[in-house]
């Protein structure tokens, strides 16, 4: 009964109910991070555990439900593995870089630049040409739009450590998460900032 049960749940959630992705979600859930917990290395326990993951994984979850293609509780449960499981390999990544510092971690604006048009860079979505200055200005005005446009907690991170500078220890304060959230909440954030950007072309073309 409880299947047969998920599964119109999980049809439910997949056309857009809020409430039947919840449910799915506490049910499933525990089970998701149970498969985790022996994932993250010792080293990085203090700053990372598995709620950090999952609770970045719920709320991506409701972002990508548009996504969803399951039908029935295993296949549900598999995507939400997927996600988890993404979620974890960007914070152990971005953990690991920290102690061998990578030119792409963070912003650094050119002089005369500022952050917005670094993490536009950073993003993949403009060049540095310098006969393209206006058009990465307006770049930038178009990604302060779109920040706007993102979660709370991943606008948050990306504004206090892309845009401010701030370490990833005083984000992590400033926000109460730990070092590891931080780090998967920014992934996130910079995935949908590229999906929202789009083609580098839209800030680059010609005038006609």
């Amino acid at each position: 009964m409880t299947a047969q049960c998920d599964g119109e749940l999980v049809e439910r959630a997949a056309r857009g109910d809020a409430s039947a992705l919840r449910t799915l979600l506490g049910r499933h859930g525990p089970e998701v991070g149970q498969s985790l917990a022996g994932n993250i290395a010792r080293q990085w326990q203090a700053v990372l555990d598995v709620d950090d993951v999952m609770q970045v994984t719920y709320l991506e979850a409701f972002l990508q439900i548009d996504r969803l293609t399951a039908r029935d509780a295993a296949s549900f449960t598999r995507w939400l593995r997927r996600i988890a499981e993404n979620n974890l390999r960007d914070a152990v990544r971005e953990l690991g870089r920290r102690k061998r510092p990578h030119p792409g971690m963070r912003v650094a604006p050119p002089a005369g630049e500022d952050s917005h048009v670094a993490l536009l860079e950073l993003l993949g979505a403009t060049t540095t040409t310098a006969s393209r200055h206006a058009a990465r200005r307006e770049g930038a005005n178009i990604l302060s739009s779109a920040l706007d446009d993102l979660p709370a907690d991943y606008r948050t991170a990306v504004r206090l450590y892309d845009l401010e500078g701030r370490s990833i220890v005083d984000v992590a304060s400033a926000m109460d998460r730990s070092v590891g959230a931080v780090h998967m909440l920014r992934a996130r954030a910079h995935d949908r900032l590229k999906a929202m950007l789009g083609s580098p072309a839209r800030f680059f073309s010609d005038p006609a």
